[in-house]
């Protein structure tokens, strides 16, 4: 997990930075706010952004190197002195991330329901005129 400062990826357009990132190793970025376009290139890509108060992220800076937990099915933060942090994430982004799927991925996990959908819709290109 990586800690960083406010408004982090801002002047980060592509999806290079979290690729990066996960290359790394980093599964997560912990900061008090992330420029839009990188954390949704993140979410995208398999890295969570978590987004917590000033004082928790002054308690992380102030403990390198110290095990946190992150739950992201309870969407919690766990950190060094045992205070749990609650942090958002978007409903699609976090079953995503738990399924370790990507947006194609999810498309192909409803494979079945759109092929009864397809089979049942008038003019469907699975039908024959």
């Amino acid at each position: 997990m990586l800690v960083a400062g406010d408004n982090f990826g801002c002047g980060s357009s592509r999806e290079h930075a979290p690729w990066a990132l996960l290359q790394f190793g980093f599964q997560a970025v912990v900061s008090t706010s992330f420029a839009d376009i990188f954390k949704q290139n993140s979410l995208k890509n398999g890295l969570l952004p978590i987004v917590v108060p000033a004082d928790a992220h002054a308690a992380l800076l102030e403990s390198p190197g110290a095990v946190v937990k992150v739950d992201l099915a309870a969407q919690t933060l766990t950190l060094p002195d045992g205070r749990v942090v609650e942090f958002l994430i978007d409903p699609f982004s976090r079953h995503c991330l738990l399924e370790g799927v990507d947006e194609l991925g999810y498309i192909l996990q409803q494979e079945a329901a759109i092929a009864t959908y397809e089979a049942k819709r008038v003019g469907s290109v699975n039908t024959l005129a």
